[in-house]
């Protein structure tokens, strides 16, 4: 089953019980967000990538000039612990990891929450890539991706326990759009993909042709 079909099994089984009041706030965010263009903002393939230094969820600093200097760099945004179409995505990310690995490339995933909430979704899924926390969403800002959540979601995420603050650290109630990169040695963007839907990501897959062929240019 591909990442897009789990996704969207998850999203029918999650209407199905949902509440319709509940669902009609959630449509509309996702529609407001489409309407402004919300994606459209972010960077893309032939824009500088911005650099950062984030904490891991060992607490290490990881630096992307670091990672520039060993090859393209995988970047994949995601929203929280909290999201299960999120976890599902690094799922399928972990599945593809070696053969990301074996272009000689790197994977780093970022998201808002607090280190040890990327600590407990390691261990939670099994993850071996580095797992970065993104305070303020500041990074995902300068690759144009931040939100701000409208009050009708945050009441409804606060009804659902979905307690953004508590779970980031910070009291903006912003998140990144899943959104992915692939930055190559020199920081320049060579893939961008960003979903103002969260339910909609692409396939890890679709990354290799792209990596592979980076490699075959630094050969």
């Amino acid at each position: 089953m591909s990442l897009q079909e789990q996704l969207d099994a998850y999203r029918a089984q999650f209407e199905s019980k949902a509440p319709a009041e509940a669902l009609a706030v959630i449509h509309k965010a996702t529609f407001d967000l489409v309407a402004i263009g919300q994606a459209e903002r972010a960077l893309g393939v032939g824009s500088k990538a911005p650099r950062f230094e984030l904490s891991g969820s060992s607490g290490a600093i990881v630096r992307s000039s670091e990672l520039q200097a060993a090859g393209p760099v995988v970047i994949s945004f995601y929203r929280g612990i909290w999201c299960p179409y999120c976890n599902l995505d690094l799922k399928a990310l972990q599945a593809t990891l070696p053969e990301i690995l074996g272009t000689g490339a790197s994977l780093v995933a970022i998201s808002p929450q607090s280190v040890a909430n990327g600590r407990k979704t390691v261990e939670d899924l099994g993850i071996s890539f580095p797992i970065l926390s993104d305070p303020n969403n500041a990074i995902a800002d300068q690759f144009g991706i931040r939100y701000r959540l409208p009050d009708e979601l945050v009441s409804l995420y606060k009804n659902f326990g979905v307690n953004l603050p508590v779970i980031n650290g910070e009291s903006s109630w912003t998140l990144p759009m899943p959104a992915r990169f692939v930055i190559d040695r020199s920081g320049v963007i060579r893939y961008a993909e960003a979903s103002a839907d969260y339910t909609r990501r692409p396939d890890p897959n679709v990354l290799l042709p792209i990596l592979r062929d980076l490699a075959s240019r630094s050969e």
